[in-house]
């Protein structure tokens, strides 16, 4: 893996740029989400986004100074998408359709990659509305901000539409930014390293 993640601190994910900090972490991270949502392994590329989303939530909650549960943050994620109409099987059908041989494996990718960032994009902002308000994690309810969610996720499919417009990243790139991304997560203790090590290894053929 050496070969494809030297020089990784020279390497930047593009993203689109904003002055304000927290509108800065759910751009990256939807850039992130983006990019793995490309992982070319069934459910592996699920665990890595939803990874993404839970750091995502972790360090906004760290910038309005909310304390962070790990296993209420999982759990919120989980609930949220499973209760946005369609979201949970748009993802569990974008990862499952990577089995199929041949053609399946594009398809699957490209599917996969815009889901990630629309669902990655929703899920920041309504954290990020939730804590500005000085709400610990808690108290959040989705049932009191389902419409906004949904309103976020048609705001995400142009974010993410316009994104996909400026980045038109090339394969090895994709290949070299994803590998970098997982092993820094790695580190960090988001990503399991067993989880991490059948990643890196399909991306490395």
């Amino acid at each position: 893996m050496d070969r494809i993640t030297k020089k990784a601190e020279d390497v930047k994910v593009t993203v689109i740029k904003s002055e304000k900090e927290t509108d800065k972490i759910i751009a990256d991270h939807v850039g992130f989400g983006m990019i793995a949502g490309a992982i070319p392994i069934p459910v592996l590329d699920i665990v890595a986004v939803s990874a993404i989303q839970l750091d995502m939530i972790k360090q906004l909650a760290k910038k309005y100074e909310i304390d962070f549960d790990d296993e209420i943050g999982k759990s919120l994620v989980t609930s949220i998408l499973g209760s946005a109409v369609g979201t949970s099987l748009g993802r569990a059908g974008a990862s499952a359709v990577k089995a199929i041989p041949g053609i399946g494996t594009v398809l699957g990718i490209g599917s996969q990659v815009v889901i990630s960032g629309i669902t990655t994009f929703a899920i920041g902002h309504i954290f990020n509305n939730h804590f500005s308000n000085h709400q610990p994690l808690e108290e959040f309810n989705f049932n009191d901000v389902k419409n906004a969610f949904d309103e976020l996720m048609k705001k995400g499919q142009e974010f993410v539409d316009d994104l996909q417009r400026k980045m038109k990243p090339t394969e090895t790139e994709i290949k070299r930014e994803t590998a970098i991304i997982i092993r820094k997560m790695t580190e960090n203790g988001v990503i399991k390293e067993k989880d991490s090590e059948k990643i890196l290894r399909a991306i490395e053929k």
